[in-house]
Formats: C-alpha cells, sequence, structure tokens
C-alpha cells in the first residue's frame, strides 16, 4: 500500500508539471538548470587547464617591438677660407704739409702821431667841435589822488552814534582810508578819534557807503589811500 502511495504522489507531481505555465518563473528556481550550469563551467574550466602554456603565451604575448636606426644628417662642411679677401689696412697718418700763411691784413693807423716841438703851437688846426644834444629828463609819472565820487557824496557822512546824542556830545575822527582801482574802500586805519563811539561808527560807514573816484599814474586807475577827518556835529532842530 505504501509503493502505490508513493507511485500515485509521483503522478500527481507529474500532472502538476504538465499544467504548470512554461518559461521562467519568478522566485522559483531550478534544481536540474543550476546543475547543468555548474557542469558547463566545470567543464570549461577543465578544457582551460589541458591548452598548452606555450598556446596561451602565443595568443596573450605582445609582438616584440622592432625598432630602427634613423641615421643623423650629415653636419654641413666648414667654410673655406677665402685667402683672396682683403684685410682692412690700418690708417696711416697723412703727411705733415705746410700750411700757407694768413694773409696779412693792414690795420688802422689810428690818429697821426703829433711830435711836440718848441714852436708855440699856433699852427695847429684842432678839430671840429662836437655838441651834444642834452639828456632827456627823466619821466615822472603823473598821479593824480582819489577823490570823493559826487555821485556819493549825499550818504557820505556816518549815522550819529545815539548815545552821543543823549549826552550831547560833539567829536572828530581822522582816518586814513585805503582806496581800490574801482573806488571802494578796502581797508580803514584809525589815525585819531574823540570817542570810541565816534570811530566805530565811521568804520562801518566808509566800509559801506565811501566811494571815490580812484587815484591814477599816467591815466590808468591805481590804488592808492587818503586822509579824511569826518565830524560829528549837534544841529539844534
Amino acid at each position: 500500500m505504501r509503493r502505490l502511495a508513493v507511485q500515485a504522489t509521483g503522478n500527481q507531481r507529474q500532472e502538476a508539471a504538465a499544467t504548470a505555465p512554461s518559461g521562467y518563473q519568478g522566485g522559483k528556481g531550478s534544481p536540474f538548470g543550476i546543475g547543468g550550469a555548474i557542469a558547463v563551467h566545470m567543464v570549461a574550466i577543465g578544457v582551460w587547464l589541458m591548452i598548452p602554456q606555450t598556446m596561451i603565451d602565443q595568443v596573450f604575448t605582445l609582438p616584440p617591438l622592432v625598432t630602427t636606426n634613423v641615421p643623423l644628417p650629415d653636419s654641413p662642411p666648414p667654410k673655406a677660407h677665402d685667402s683672396t679677401k682683403v684685410q682692412p689696412v690700418p690708417n696711416r697718418p697723412m703727411p705733415s704739409r705746410p700750411t700757407a700763411a694768413d694773409p696779412i691784413v693792414p690795420l688802422s693807423q689810428g690818429d697821426p702821431i703829433i711830435t711836440g716841438g718848441s714852436g708855440s703851437g699856433e699852427g695847429i688846426e684842432p678839430g671840429p667841435t662836437i655838441i651834444l644834444p642834452p639828456a632827456a629828463p627823466p619821466h615822472v609819472p603823473v598821479m593824480v589822488e582819489p577823490t570823493i565820487d559826487p555821485r556819493a557824496l549825499s550818504g557820505f557822512q556816518p549815522d550819529y552814534p545815539g548815545s552821543m546824542i543823549r549826552q550831547g556830545v560833539e567829536g572828530t575822527v581822522t582816518v586814513r582810508v585805503t582806496i581800490s582801482a574801482e573806488g571802494r574802500v578796502t581797508d580803514i586805519e584809525r589815525l585819531a578819534a574823540s570817542d570810541e563811539s565816534f570811530w566805530l561808527a565811521t568804520r562801518r560807514h566808509a566800509l559801506r557807503q565811501w566811494r571815490f573816484r580812484p587815484a591814477t599814474r599816467d591815466g590808468v586807475a591805481v590804488a592808492a589811500t587818503k586822509v579824511l577827518t569826518v565830524r560829528f556835529t549837534l544841529t539844534e532842530r
């Protein structure tokens, strides 16, 4: 009964194999296929081991390197020395020749020599009298001093200091002003002042308001200085 069961199992396996789809199946390996692949590799290795070593050397050994000697070009023959070439001859000093003498140029003998004698000299004629013109006098430039511009004369008087008006004080200021070529006051110097307030009022007004006709030298306007005295006088109202 056991043998029949085994035989029945074998038949079932053959039927299952017959009904299974043919071709490669994903994760199912055939033991016969694996064994066959191993056997093929073993046979290939055995055949490789049986090949003589000489045949292996002939197949895988590279041919020997063959070299060829290339002859070098011959060097050019040395140039023959040209014996016909004229060698330079050092310069020889030229014989000195006597140079011609420069012609003698007669020079002026100057005034004739007058020899003195025992006579009185009345017979000697005097030379011509030379009269020199008088020397021209040196040129003296014509200077014209600056003057007050008439157009600015009405506003020439400085403002009277208020403190001096309240105190009833009068005074004077003397200054030296520097006037440019354009007629403007560029600097003012105090020479005398009866009170400091009068001086400050004059200085401030001169730099702002005073105008002049500039000084001239030979008709050309130049900078100059001028001394002026300003009087502060109270008038009755």
